[in-house]
C-alpha cells in the first residue's frame, strides 16, 4: 500500500511559479511510475504530467508543455511538479498519483494510488 500526500499549492498571480510536492510512503515507491492530474470545478480530471520509475521518460499534456516540469527523488520518496508561467486556466485541484507499473502515461487507469489533492489558484 502506498499513501500519497501533496503539498505546495496556494494562490499565485498569473505569470508566477509554484512547486508542488508529493510525499509517498511505502518501500516500493522507486519502482512506481508517478503522475500529476488536475481537476477544475465542473470539469473532468485531466492528465498533467508523468514520470517513469527511473525518470528516463517524462510526458506532459500539451497545455503545460514547456511551462511545467516533473521530477522525482527516489531517495526521498518524493515527486515534484514545477510550474512556471502560470495561467488562470491552470487553476484546479492537483492530484499526485502512482502506478505499480514502471511506466504510465495519461490515462487514470494507469495509476493505482491517488493523493487527496492540493488547490492551486492562479489570479489574473
Amino acid at each position: 500500500q502506498v499513501q500519497l500526500v501533496e503539498s505546495g499549492g496556494g494562490l499565485v498571480q498569473a505569470g508566477g511559479s509554484l512547486r508542488l510536492s508529493c510525499a509517498a510512503s511505502g518501500r516500493t515507491f522507486s519502482s512506481y511510475a508517478m503522475g500529476w492530474f488536475r481537476q477544475a470545478p465542473g470539469k473532468e480530471r485531466e492528465f498533467v504530467a508523468a514520470i517513469s520509475w527511473s525518470a528516463d521518460r517524462t510526458y506532459y499534456a500539451d497545455s503545460v508543455k514547456s511551462r511545467f516540469s516533473i521530477s522525482r527523488d527516489n531517495a526521498k520518496n518524493a515527486v515534484y511538479l514545477h510550474m512556471n508561467s502560470l495561467k488562470p486556466e491552470d487553476t484546479a485541484v492537483y492530484f499526485c498519483t502512482g502506478g505499480r507499473g514502471g511506466y504510465a502515461y495519461d490515462s487514470p487507469h494507469d495509476y493505482d494510488y491517488w493523493g487527496q489533492g492540493t488547490q492551486v489558484t492562479v489570479s489574473s
